[in-house]
């Protein structure tokens, strides 16, 4: 497995929009598993394949169920097929760093995906699952959580953002 590089905001790849899988192959497997061990590292529960520039349909997400395990779970061009009911919960991403905020989403969704052999699956998920599936779908359509925030919020982080980018003088 090899370590990725997780792209941070404004980085323009965050915007773009991810284009289906049609090769399920043994290449996908292998970014399915660096983004998962990319995950762990940042520390992470979800990450998207636009996040570390690839703009591929693709999204790992943790389903351990004990501390310290690493169990994750590759989704492949998911759509979320069904949603009800609504949940604030407190969000944070690993490509927009140094700003969480509690932001509305479902509370359950029901999403279609293909596994990393391609075959069709659907899950259902509830609450804070739910949640996290919604963050990293949402990545794959050039939006980042910061974008549910209130007008104020979103460019109080911009400015932050500015700042730190100018005090640094690198390249995003």
């Amino acid at each position: 497995m090899t370590m990725r590089t997780i792209l941070t905001y404004p980085n323009p790849l965050l915007r773009q929009m991810a284009r289906p899988v049609i090769n399920f192959d043994e290449e996908l497997r292998q970014t399915a598993d660096d983004m998962a061990e990319t995950m762990y590292d940042a520390p992470g529960i979800g990450l998207a394949a636009t996040q570390i520039g690839d703009l591929r349909q693709l999204i790992v997400v943790d389903i351990s169920k004990e501390k310290g395990e690493k169990k994750f779970m590759p989704l492949v061009n998911p759509r979320i097929i069904s949603s009800e009911g609504r949940q604030i919960d407190e969000e944070g991403c690993l490509s927009v760093p140094e700003i969480t905020s509690n932001v509305k989403r479902f509370r359950k969704v029901i999403v279609t995906y293909q596994d990393i052999t391609g075959e069709t699956a659907e899950i259902t998920a509830e609450e804070r699952f739910a949640v996290v599936l919604q963050h990293e779908i949402d990545h794959l359509h050039g939006i980042l959580f910061i974008d549910h925030l209130s007008p104020l919020k979103r460019q109080l982080y911009k400015k932050k953002v500015k700042k730190m980018l100018a005090g640094e003088a690198r390249p995003f």
